[in-house]
């Protein structure tokens, strides 16, 4: 985050480069099932974002030597496609994309019923098909569908989604412009039965007034994408009734 721009990202009317008021999130799109190969699976588009999320397992843990006798791991792979954002990103993983992929395994390992299942991996890929800014957050929650598209049982599914400060205003959800020209960046997710934090993390400065105010708004926000969640986890079993009907 540069925190220096000649661009306008709010007007006067408070109304953002996109047509979104400050507390007002991109608009979000989740599917289930959507992989007919994976245990669970989940698209999800929030913006211009594009993320795919595949399920796999509970199953044997390899290498043996991460094996844990009491309860399962999550082993999560958060990758971006090299075609993923406008300037060619080199393949494969990079200090960042470890970073995130343990800091998501870390929120799912909250919710998770690891107990369950001793001695067994359960296997999460995040592939970011087109990234706009939001990234970590788009995956975790397309992630959680996917895990509970699999039938692991789980205290409660994620939502996810940052707030942060550009151009002066707390801002709700930044794209790429807010996010590259901003002044600071606060990714949240929550278990929405009970509210607790399960990630927070913060790029950039803000004061404890306007910190507050980011986070209320992230939190409203992962409540109404928490809904966005379940409707299409119902849709999709709606579905699957249907057809079993039909047989």
């Amino acid at each position: 985050m540069s925190g220096q721009t000649d661009m306008i990202l709010v007007d006067k009317k408070g109304m953002r480069i996109d047509g979104r008021k400050t507390d007002e999130h991109r608009p979000v799109h989740i599917e289930a099932g959507v992989l007919s190969n994976a245990d669970g699976s989940a698209y999800l588009e929030i913006g211009k974002n594009k993320v795919l999320a595949a399920v796999y397992g509970p199953r044997e843990c390899h290498p043996r030597h991460l094996q844990d006798p009491t309860k399962a791991i999550i082993q999560c792979k958060y990758n971006m496609e090299a075609f993923s954002v406008s300037d060619r990103k080199r393949p494969g993983p990079d200090r960042r994309s470890i970073e995130i992929s343990k800091i998501i395994a870390e929120a799912l390992e909250r919710v998770v019923l690891t107990e369950l299942y001793p001695r067994a991996s359960i296997d999460v890929y995040i592939e970011i098909l087109q990234a706009n800014a939001g990234t970590r957050c788009a995956g975790l929650t397309a992630a959680s569908v996917a895990l509970a598209d699999a039938g692991i049982p789980m205290r409660d599914i994620i939502p996810a989604v940052a707030a942060g400060k550009a151009d002066g205003h707390v801002l709700l959800d930044l794209n790429k412009e807010e996010d590259n020209y901003g002044q600071a960046d606060v990714p949240l997710a929550i278990v929405p039965s009970t509210d607790e934090i399960v990630l927070l993390q913060m790029d950039g400065n803000m004061t404890r007034k306007e910190f507050d105010k980011a986070l209320d708004m992230a939190f409203g926000a992962c409540h109404e994408i928490y809904e966005i969640q379940k409707t299409a986890l119902k849709e999709r079993y709606a579905v699957s009734k249907e057809d079993d009907g039909d047989e």
